[in-house]
């Protein structure tokens, strides 16, 4: 699962309008236009899209979600902390913050596509990388986080 996909997913489950979506990239730091959004959701084949969304786009895209629905933070802007390998931890913890989700809101969405799991196993896909108990989101459950809160915010 690439950024494109996260993306338009998220786009989905939230029910975001594309020119909200532009304003949250804006809010994010990143200048969008509707054509450049819209080519960052239209797939060429199976796997590739027009436009695919890098790194940067796809962390301040997250934040520009957190800022949206929670307002600017006090102080200097985070450094932006995506690497290859935790977009999915990134992406579960970044919607928990934007959201107001608790862990046990987490857990809900999770069950809702069926899949349970312990407090302490899911606070390892919310740790920081490099910590001793952290552990990468696969693939897998961050496409039914996203199902889940789909179920959880449209029914």
């Amino acid at each position: 699962m690439n950024h494109n996909d996260r993306l338009k997913r998220l786009r989905y489950a939230l029910d975001i309008k594309d020119k909200d979506m532009i304003k949250i990239f804006k809010l994010g730091g990143v200048d969008v236009t509707v054509e450049e959004l819209l080519q960052m959701l239209r797939k060429i084949d199976e796997e590739e899209y027009e436009l695919p969304v890098t790194d940067e786009q796809f962390e301040r895209f997250l934040n520009g979600l957190i800022i949206s629905q929670r307002g600017v933070k006090e102080g200097p802007e985070p450094a932006l902390e995506l690497t290859q390998y935790n977009a999915n931890n990134l992406l579960l913890k970044k919607v928990k913050i934007a959201l107001s989700l608790t862990t046990d809101n987490l857990l809900d969405i999770f069950g809702n596509v069926d899949i349970y799991m312990s407090k302490s196993e899911l606070g390892s896909f919310l740790r920081k990388e490099g910590h001793r108990n952290y552990k990468p989101c696969l693939d897998n459950f961050a496409r039914n986080f996203i199902k889940g809160l789909t179920i959880y915010y449209r029914g």
